[in-house]
């Protein structure tokens, strides 16, 4: 059964949010964004923001736009779900939805069909490229009327600093900065299919006759340290491992943006730094020294 949420408090919350953050972006004291007062990290672009009242824990390069990977599937979910396509429509991938960009690989072979929910729900799990490339070639007008529709949602939602040229993040050209990201990552949050998607463990398809099964690809949700409400990982090599996600942390719903690590196991790990860091009350303690 589809499920269709309403636009208006979402684009509501994401305005509100953008207007306060805007201004406390002005008014925090310097030192709240610098490195050193903050948790050890070593992903090149950074922003952890408290959604409850929009202020900034902590950022580096936060308005520095730069590839994004496959963090751009959470826009090409949201245009889908704005355009209301079932999403129990079967759709048979073909010839056209492979894209050679990048040497990309796919288990989802040409012939095979699957549900548009389907299709969705890989893009976002295990960043299934063939699948968000099928989900474009399939949107009311093609992969232009697609593309067109990614920018437009960026400008509606105050992305200031975002470019989107294919649904899947394999261009480099595909590009926004970790405050934009925290916009598209707030958004998200608030589609219980995107949320149910992105979170998911594992799942199964049939492709053609036999069930072929999908991992995520952030085995932070498997953590049950973790309360994940939605999260993307990206990687490609003129962006870096990359990892948003927004998550429940010591009761506030916390938004990472992690952009440009290197090395496999990086972004993770930073993550973890920043739940630690949270968690033996960094975060407030530096809080209290700025405010001094």
């Amino acid at each position: 059964m589809q499920i269709i949420t309403s636009s208006i408090p979402v684009r509501a919350a994401v305005v509100l949010f953008g207007v306060v953050y805007s201004c406390l972006a002005v008014a925090r004291p310097a030192n709240l964004a610098s490195p050193a007062s903050g948790p050890k990290l070593k992903s090149g672009s950074v922003l952890i923001v408290d959604e409850g009242n929009a202020s900034v824990l902590y950022s580096r390069h936060a308005d520095v736009a730069m590839p994004i990977a496959s963090i751009t599937k959470l826009m090409t979910a949201l245009v889908v779900l704005d355009a209301k396509q079932p999403l129990d429509e079967p759709i048979k991938i073909t010839e056209t939805d492979r894209d050679h960009r990048k040497s990309s690989f796919s288990r989802l072979s040409v012939g095979a069909t699957l549900s548009r929910g389907d299709l969705m729900h890989l893009a976002l799990m295990s960043s299934e490229n063939r699948a968000a490339h099928t989900l474009g070639n399939h949107y009311p007008g093609g992969m232009s009327a697609m593309v067109q529709a990614m920018n437009a949602k960026a400008t509606a939602l105050g992305m200031t600093h975002s470019h989107f040229v294919d649904p899947t993040g394999l261009s480099s050209e595909n590009v926004a900065s970790p405050e934009d990201l925290s916009k598209l990552v707030i958004a998200a949050s608030h589609n219980p299919r995107i949320r149910e998607y992105s979170t998911d463990r594992r799942y199964a398809v049939k492709v053609n006759r036999r069930m072929v099964e999908f991992r995520n690809t952030d085995n932070l949700v498997a953590n049950p340290t973790w309360n994940i409400i939605v999260q993307k990982t990206g990687y490609i090599a003129e962006a870096g491992k990359c990892l948003v996600m927004e998550a429940i942390i010591e009761g506030r719903s916390v938004v990472i943006v992690l952009l440009d690590s290197f090395g496999k196991y990086t972004r993770v790990a930073d993550a973890k730094r920043i739940k630690n860091w949270m968690e033996s009350g960094g975060d407030l303690r530096r809080s209290r020294v700025s405010m001094r």
